[in-house]
């Protein structure tokens, strides 16, 4: 007969899947810290020893890290999803760009297909929440902050989408993002006109993801997508035509 006798679970044993589950559906994320031992003891009803063991096994898997004096914080496993050979690689070609581009038009189309027709309420209110931020930030003018926003905006729909590997992958790539590897954002975000259009093209997809429209949403963000490609072309067009402006002035003024 198949069955074997039941094995009283350990108690870290719940803990370790508890925090898995919490980093896995992106709850948990690469940097935060863990409260501290004697009350995340407390709120999860185990005992230090328990826990201590769950946190040691964690830290052994590459999950969380411990940081003298500062304490226990769920591990940059995003960070070293890209070797950095190929960081540079990236960084050193166009054409990456683009294709880095293409990449998010069809992950986060569908990943807004699947929000709208998938997510709950409580996944669209953080959408909206986000987006009301883009908004109150609009008049501020500061680019370091909307594009930090314009990065929450997407990720939130990722997140409502439900599919944790895409969650996890996505984040990757926004990382890379954030880095500068592939371009950088806040120069788009110093165009007036640029500005004014990402934000209407954010309200086009809130609204569809609200409405609860899965097709709309997933043209919308293709629509902003291609959007952003032909403004980073009009850009890497504007700057070589600076830079041979710059040569000429140079000759005529060498004299």
């Amino acid at each position: 007969m198949p069955f074997r006798p039941v094995q009283p679970e350990k108690l870290s044993f719940a803990v370790i899947r508890q925090i898995e589950q919490l980093i896995l559906r992106g709850i948990l994320r690469p940097g935060e810290r863990l409260p501290p031992e004697r009350e995340l003891a407390e709120r999860m009803n185990v005992s230090r020893p328990s826990l201590r063991d769950a946190i040691g096994t964690l830290q052994d898997t590459g999950l969380l890290t411990a940081r003298p004096g500062a304490g226990v914080f769920v591990a940059d496993v995003l960070g070293s999803a890209f070797a950095p050979a190929l960081t540079g690689l990236f960084a050193r070609h166009d054409e990456a760009v683009f294709d880095y581009l293409s990449f998010r038009r069809d992950m986060e189309g569908l990943a807004a297909e699947r929000a709208a027709r998938l997510g709950s309420d409580t996944d669209l209110s953080v959408v909206q929440a986000v987006f009301e931020k883009m908004v109150a930030a609009h008049p501020k003018r500061n680019s370091d902050e909307e594009a930090q926003l314009d990065a929450q905006f997407h990720l939130a729909i990722i997140e409502a989408s439900h599919n944790v590997v895409m969650l996890h992958m996505m984040r990757s790539m926004y990382q890379l993002l954030r880095d500068g590897v592939f371009y950088n954002r806040q120069v788009m975000f110093k165009q007036r006109t640029t500005r004014q259009a990402l934000l209407d093209q954010h309200r086009n997809i809130n609204e569809a993801l609200q409405a609860r429209e899965p097709e709309a949403a997933r043209a919308a963000v293709q629509a902003h997508l291609d959007y952003v490609e032909r403004a980073l072309m009009d850009q890497q067009k504007a700057d070589r035509n600076e830079d041979i402006a710059k040569q000429r002035l140079d000759h005529e003024t060498a004299g």
